[in-house]
């Protein structure tokens, strides 16, 4: 499965460029500057450049949105927010690699294809906000901050996003320390490669935080329905509305 969107920096990784980035086509070195928008599509100022339409092109040449380079990112995080995601989400993964050796990995239900990952760890003012992906399943998971309440291992807990509310449970690892999960799918059987589970984690925290994707009645059987085309082996995407749209993976809820 491939994600449409940016690809002109870092690989794709659109969880390393901020809402402030300001970016660069590569063809004819026209800027998108998100403090400005850009009057030609009627995109109003303050408008991130993932958060652009998937159609909207250079204005200068007409160049897609997978064209643009990024020129400077004055929300980048710093070398010791980074440091600082990069030990607790090390500590989270190792604890899982822990679990997988130790517990599951024989179970008929692990997907051999795919290995745990921490993908798009972001600061969030509760704490750190990212999707682990593991073989038996995908979360996406908030590592609180020291001085967030933590609720017993089990308890429930609605936390709000532009999105909508996502339920998240309370739990606690030896290594990680306290964390909170909200399942996005498991078992993880419909997923062929560890790079399809990345497009799709990236996917859950570039609509996660738009506003637009919000519904106002209960969609959580669509979106599991969306959630597993969206899964779907690549000859299965090929059928016409195989493969919904990042908006819809998100919009309601995937958790059951």
């Amino acid at each position: 499965m491939t994600t449409p969107g940016f690809e002109g920096s870092f690989l794709g990784a659109q969880d390393k460029i901020s809402p402030l980035a300001i970016m660069e086509c590569k063809i004819c070195w026209t800027p998108y500057d998100p403090a400005e928008g850009d009057d030609s599509r009627q995109i109003s100022p303050g408008t991130a450049f993932l958060a652009l339409p998937e159609d909207w092109t250079c204005p200068g040449c007409s160049a897609p949105k997978a064209q643009f380079l990024v020129r400077e990112d004055p929300g980048a995080l710093s070398a010791q927010v980074a440091a600082e995601i990069a030990r607790r989400t090390g500590l989270l993964t190792a604890d899982f690699r822990e679990v997988f050796h130790s517990k599951m990995r024989d179970l008929p239900m692990v997907n051999q294809a795919l290995h745990v990952e921490a993908v798009g760890f972001q600061p969030h003012d509760q704490g750190i906000l990212g999707v682990l992906i593991a073989p038996w399943f995908m979360n996406l998971v908030l590592l609180p901050n020291e001085d967030r309440p933590a609720l017993k291992a089990g308890e429930k807990e609605m936390i709000l996003f532009p999105s909508g509310e996502y339920e998240f449970i309370h739990n606690t690892r030896e290594m990680t320390g306290p964390y909170l999960a909200c399942s996005l799918f498991s078992p993880m059987g419909d997923f062929t490669s560890q790079l399809q589970a990345v497009d799709v984690a990236r996917a859950v925290m570039a609509e996660l935080f738009k506003s637009e994707n919000r519904s106002e009645t209960d969609r959580a059987a669509d979106i599991r329905a969306a959630a597993e085309a969206a899964a779907a082996p690549p000859e299965a995407a090929l059928a016409p509305d195989a493969a919904p749209s990042r908006r819809r993976l998100i919009t309601g809820g995937l958790s059951e």
